[in-house]
């Protein structure tokens, strides 16, 4: 979604007669579900209103671009969203439900961008989880760096990727050293029995 940077307008107001035509009031033209769903990817805000009755009918007039969208072949809401959806209404969370679903959508929103450069990254790579592997070594380093910091002897903190993974193999070279010495000392020791 494009995001207009100027001041902020007020939205346009369309109006719904009873033969279903869209009118836009600022253009003085009829519209259909198709402009309307431009006007919302180029940012533009707008308002429906039912011609005769005056209410406000925006949420269905986008639920209903939504249905259309996804009549086209454009599925982008999983069937498991949809029914669990469809279940919280009426639930004691329903009312909790659209902050939700606003805060997550924002967040995807300002985002966008970097999403889309994650995704060109990893699907023009052969591995598509490789982004995903990095997050998970990112996440362990911020584990292992938090655990060190409650050891009871100190250890220098990493200071990069490369001398982190350097080290880390170091360390588990060492300790199958260790381990393959422990293993000798208890095959001698097993011999030495009586």
């Amino acid at each position: 979604m494009v995001q207009n940077s100027s001041s902020p307008k007020p939205p346009i107001v369309i109006k719904k007669y009873a033969n279903r035509r869209l009118y836009n009031t600022a253009t003085s033209s009829y519209v259909t579900l198709d402009h309307l769903c431009q006007l919302v990817k180029t940012g533009d805000d707008f308002v429906v209103f039912d011609a005769k009755t005056g209410e406000d009918i925006t949420r269905a007039v986008l639920t209903q671009i939504i249905v259309e969208e996804e009549g086209k072949g454009q599925n982008m809401l999983p069937i498991s969203f949809l029914r669990q959806l469809i279940a919280l209404y009426g639930d004691s969370l329903q009312a909790v439900v659209p902050s939700y679903l606003e805060l997550t959508m924002s967040s995807f929103t300002k985002n966008q961008e970097q999403m889309r450069q994650q995704m060109t990254e990893a699907f023009g790579d052969l591995n598509p989880f490789r982004h995903f592997e990095d997050l998970g070594r990112q996440n362990m380093a911020m584990v292992q760096r938090a655990m060190a910091m409650f050891a009871p002897i100190a250890q220098d903190p990493p200071t990069g990727g490369a001398k982190t993974e350097a080290r880390d193999e170091d360390e588990i070279a060492a300790l199958k050293s260790r381990l393959n010495a422990m293993q000798e000392q208890l095959a001698e020791l097993a011999k030495r029995k009586p």
